[in-house]
């Protein structure tokens, strides 16, 4: 488990996957902006649930974000696209409803830099959201990623084209911040 000032990440578990199913992907508008695929039907407990659980693998960590003071499920998050030649990875996270707006995302995004960084010894971090994604935007400011560009009108996100922001932030930044 990796600990933060108020999460913690630790392995997702077969109790979380109704959960972040239900909350995170039945709604339809959230999971189409958090996912730059289309939003299809999955039933609960199927295999091929964004959240089952599954073993380790070389391209994508997956974790479970537990508020620490409650022990309460409060999301998910990863690396994926875990790159080990060029040392790279993406990085995402998504809370519970009832999480967001509490300060956990910036613990969340610090403690998988730490991860990224310190345990994989990986090189640069990257994550990509929607330009009015403003708590996201301040989740990875917080954490100290820089805006590296915009993506006009890249992501279809529910009947629209919306603006997509890359942030970067490479391992020496991360020692410094």
């Amino acid at each position: 488990m990796l600990q933060g000032a108020h999460i913690t990440l630790r392995a997702r578990h077969e109790a979380d996957v109704p959960v972040l199913q239900a909350e995170l992907y039945d709604d339809v508008e959230t999971r189409a902006r958090a996912d730059s695929r289309p939003w299809r039907p999955v039933p609960p407990g199927a295999a091929h649930s964004p959240y089952a659980v599954s073993g380790p693998s070389p391209e994508v960590a997956c974790f479970s974000v537990v508020e620490t003071a409650t022990g309460e499920l409060a999301g998910e998050a990863l690396l994926w696209g875990i790159d080990a030649h060029n040392r790279t990875a993406h990085l995402g996270i998504s809370l519970r409803p009832g999480h967001r707006g509490r300060g956990l995302a910036v613990d969340t995004v610090r403690v998988l830099c730490h991860y990224g960084f310190v345990v994989l010894g990986l090189h640069r971090l990257q994550l990509e959201t929607l330009a009015d994604n403003t708590p996201m935007l301040r989740a990875a400011a917080g954490a100290g990623f820089t805006v590296e560009g915009t993506l006009r009108r890249s992501a279809w996100v529910y009947g629209a084209f919306v603006d997509e922001v890359v942030l970067g932030l490479l391992a020496e930044e991360h020692r410094q911040h």
